[in-house]
Order: C-alpha cells, then sequence, then structure tokens
C-alpha cells in the first residue's frame, strides 16, 4: 500500500480510502490484507484484468491524438520471433524513408514470451511462425505468407561447392540449430528421424541467431534461415545455401493481435507495409520459381 501510494505521489491513507470505496462499489472484497500485506482477491484479479484493458485503451487514445496531430512521428512497440527478423527490417525500412521521425521498439523473443508479452499489452502485435499453441480465445492471426526453409553455410564451407547433396552427408556435419521446441529447430530434427537417420552428433541449440551465424562464419557449422531472410543477409555476408531438398519446408508467417483490442494507427500502417512486403517478396518468389530454366 505504502508502495501504490510513493508511485501515485499521493498518502496511503488516500490509497486505502480509494480501495474501500471499490470493494463498497464491487459489495465484495478485493484485497486480502495481512501483516505481510496485501495480495488480491479472485475478485481483485478480475478488476486488475479489466481495468489492465480499459488504462490501455486510454493510452492508445493518447497515441491516436498524437498521430492525428502529427502523423509523421510516433513511436511503435511490437514484436517478432528470430525467424521472421527479415520481413520486419524490410518494413521498417520502408516506413522509415517515408516517416522518418517514427520510432521502433522490437520486442525479439520467442512465441510463447511474445504471447506473455501481447496478454500484458506491452507490445501491440507480433510476427511469428504459425504455431498449434496459440489461444484462440485470446488472439487473432493473419497469415502473411508461407516461408520456406533453406540449409545455408559459409561461402567457403566445402559442401557449397557440390551440386547435390542427401540428407544422410550432414549427418556428421556440425548444426547451429533453433531450440527442438521451435517450429524450425522441431522441424529439422523431425526431418532426420523421417529419413531414418540419427540426428547430428554436434547441434548447438540456440535461439541466439548472432550466435548460430557466427557459428557458420567462424566454425563450419551448418545452419537453417527463411528464404527471406537468407536472401537479404546474403548480399552482405558469407553464406550460400547448400544444394539440398528439404521435404515439405514451410511455415506459415503470421501477424497475431490480442481480440477486442484497437490499435494505434501507427500500428495499423506498420501492418499494411507487412502485407505490401509480404505480397511484393511472394511475387518476386513465385517468378523465380516459374521462370524457365
Amino acid at each position: 500500500m505504502a508502495k501504490g501510494a510513493a508511485e501515485l505521489a499521493i498518502s496511503q491513507p488516500n490509497v486505502s480510502k480509494a480501495i474501500s470505496d471499490l470493494e463498497h462499489a464491487f459489495g465484495v472484497r478485493l484485497l486480502d490484507r495481512s501483516p505481510r500485506g496485501v495480495e488480491p482477491t479472485t475478485y481483485g484479479l478480475a478488476v486488475i484484468k479489466r481495468a489492465t484493458a480499459v488504462f490501455d485503451e486510454l493510452r492508445q487514445s493518447v497515441k491516436e491524438v498524437e498521430f492525428l496531430a502529427d502523423p509523421t512521428s510516433g513511436e511503435l512497440r511490437f514484436g517478432c520471433t528470430d525467424f521472421t527478423a527479415g520481413i520486419v527490417g524490410v518494413a521498417i525500412d520502408r516506413m522509415s524513408r517515408r516517416y522518418s521521425r517514427i520510432a521502433f521498439d522490437v520486442v525479439s523473443a520467442a512465441g510463447a514470451d511474445l504471447q506473455h508479452e501481447l496478454r500484458a499489452r506491452n507490445i501491440e502485435f507480433f510476427l511469428t511462425v504459425l504455431e498449434d499453441y496459440f489461444d484462440k480465445e485470446d488472439f487473432d492471426t493473419e497469415m502473411l505468407y508461407d516461408d520456406p526453409l533453406m540449409v545455408v553455410a559459409d561461402a567457403q564451407h566445402p559442401l557449397v561447392r557440390r551440386r547435390s547433396l542427401q540428407l544422410a552427408e550432414l549427418v556428421r556435419e556440425p548444426w547451429a540449430l533453433p531450440p527442438a521446441n521451435t517450429g524450425s529447430g522441431g522441424y529439422i530434427r523431425d526431418v532426420f528421424h523421417m529419413n531414418g537417420l540419427a540426428l547430428p552428433a554436434t547441434i548447438v541449440s540456440t535461439y541466439s541467431h548472432v550466435l548460430r551465424h557466427y557459428l557458420v562464419a567462424t566454425a563450419g557449422f551448418i545452419t537453417v534461415l527463411p528464404q527471406p531472410m537468407f536472401e537479404i543477409m546474403a548480399k552482405g555476408l558469407s553464406i550460400k545455401a547448400l544444394p539440398i531438398h528439404l521435404p515439405t519446408a514451410r511455415r506459415t508467417v503470421v501477424i497475431v493481435v490480442l481480440k477486442k483490442r484497437t490499435l494505434s494507427s501507427i500500428a495499423q500502417l506498420f501492418i499494411e507495409t507487412l502485407r505490401a512486403v509480404a505480397k511484393q517478396q511472394t511475387k518476386t518468389r513465385n517468378k523465380v520459381i516459374l521462370a524457365p530454366r
């Protein structure tokens, strides 16, 4: 109670009275009081959950007014998993060229962590690969595109010079992979099992894209990248795709939003930009696939 009063810059009796008035209005006890402090009751937790949404809508209204007053500036906080960073980077570049005073705060984490951030309304939306664990009661998802996976290595790796490869030839190679509980990491491990192969003896399992690339560039490791990210990274980094086919190595990239939550104008503008980038990348990819060889 004292900490709450200090945070609000009011006296502790005023906090106590406000809570007492709330309890009187609801007709139930919202807090359990003890010598160790206070804890919210079941009723109190319900009020907190709804109040979080109310104050979030109020913050969004402030952002909306600010954007209407000056649509060239503002702040957007959203999330993305490591494997969706490619399209996010392209969209940020495109928006920054048009709106140079918009600040982007991007939370990069695993899908489960981003769900927690979205539920807490710390971010407005996030991008990830579609998984089965999304709670359809809390979240809405919008598909952007199907994202093929590619096996890549450093440009100086001996296998890059091969014209074709079989998966069995990669069992003895060191791999740097996303964790097994991620969509991409689990898929690669399943591919080995589906082909009756043992997993590679050396696997560094990490969510860090930076560490995976470091191992690829300096220690001869192999990793996987979604095609859009590979196309961007290959322009400035010394990496090449290995000549190996991964069956049905496609993942659906989605935008995840909280149901019944009003998005800010900047968030809506950025999502429109993501759609445009995804559409353009899909068209380019289809032209490459359909081009005569």
